[in-house]
């Protein structure tokens, strides 16, 4: 145990990475401006030392930007002592084609990431978002051709469904499935998580606090650059349309007060409550929260050794339940690529 982190297993295929890992990509990308190069390397080598071991990043953040100050950061640090995982497959956001799954793409991706990463190998690697024009088996067959060649270790998926993860699973084991949860993304619950247990597949959250939302509520769009992808989140997604947007507001409202007064009792800061809470519900779930800020970091360390006793749980679930948000909090145009379907091989 580094640092006073307990180590997890992700998955039933060997992979074991920090109970808590650090999400990178707000370093680079989608929360306004690139972060000085300088602190973030500082931020990465704290985590590390301390004990935070498990690094996501992606080829799209920024774009390449990410990986690139990822690859600078571990030119500090042992090669074997992160668990470093990144994606492939979204080429843009915007028009038609942006998600590609064909062999040839991988397989460029991840020769260009190691050499963004100057690395020899992956520990964990994400099909970022399913091609819906590929069938899943396809995109798959290549990337365990890639494990067997040492590239990579592990395959990860992100934001997929049920359907597409028992078929990537039945070409070569997946080792971990990445999507939002959180108090305010609870559909997972329903299908994905039961299908990722039931197969040994590990789980890997992001967004414990909906993007900040949960924690900050209204105010939190105050100073925001009109970059900053929570912006555009509350003006083009369904969740903030503006039939739901005042009901919303108010659950948030009502959420960050309730959650608030559960920390106080036990003396911890609410933020790190918050995301502890809300993935205490295995050892295989595994959460990536982002965070620019070496305070913040501190405090999601620190709230690993928080102990909730089931009455918490009951206490904190209760504050928001599955049906709580009505919509996604992501547009139209990104959340189409999510749980998308591929053709039959």
């Amino acid at each position: 145990m580094k640092g006073g982190v307990r180590r997890i297993k992700l998955g039933s295929q060997g992979m074991e990475v920090s109970a808590l890992g650090l999400g990178c990509m707000g370093m680079s990308a989608g929360y306004g401006p690139p972060k000085p190069e300088e602190d973030m390397i500082k931020l990465i080598h704290h985590a590390v030392n301390s004990g935070v071991t498990h690094l996501d990043t992606s080829d799209f953040y920024g774009p390449y930007t990410n990986e690139i100050l990822i690859g600078k950061a571990l030119k500090g640090l042992e090669r074997g002592s992160v668990e470093l995982a990144t994606k492939f497959g979204i080429k843009s956001l915007d028009g038609e084609g942006e998600i590609c799954g064909n062999p040839e793409y991988v397989r460029a991706c991840c020769e260009d990431s190691l050499k963004r990463l100057d690395v020899d190998y992956i520990d964990l690697y994400y099909i970022h978002r399913v091609d819906p024009r590929v069938p899943i088996e396809i995109t798959m067959g290549e990337l365990k051709k890639l494990v067997e060649e040492g590239k990579i270790r592990y395959i990860g998926l992100s934001e997929a469904s049920p359907s597409t993860i028992r078929r990537a699973h039945a070409v070569h084991p997946i080792t971990a499935v990445q999507l939002e949860w959180s108090l305010w993304t609870r559909v997972p619950e329903e299908e994905v998580i039961p299908t990722c247990r039931e197969l040994g597949i590990g789980i890997v959250p992001f967004g414990p606090l909906g993007s900040g939302f949960l924690a900050s509520g209204p105010k939190l769009l105050e100073g925001l650059t009109d970059s900053d992808f929570r912006k555009v989140c509350v003006f083009k997604s369904p969740l903030f349309a503006t039939i739901t947007r005042g009901r919303t507001w108010n659950i948030i409202r009502s959420h960050s007060k309730e959650f608030m007064k559960l920390p106080r009792r036990k003396g911890v800061p609410p933020p790190s409550w918050h995301w502890r809470g809300s993935y205490t519900k295995g050892f295989d779930v595994g959460p990536i929260p982002g965070t620019t800020k070496t305070e913040n970091l501190n405090q999601n360390i620190e709230s690993l050794y928080v102990k909730l006793s089931p009455e918490d749980m009951l206490e904190l679930e209760s504050i928001a339940s599955i049906d709580a948000f009505k919509g996604s909090r992501l547009p139209p145009t990104i959340l189409a690529h999510s749980n998308v379907e591929t053709p039959q091989l």
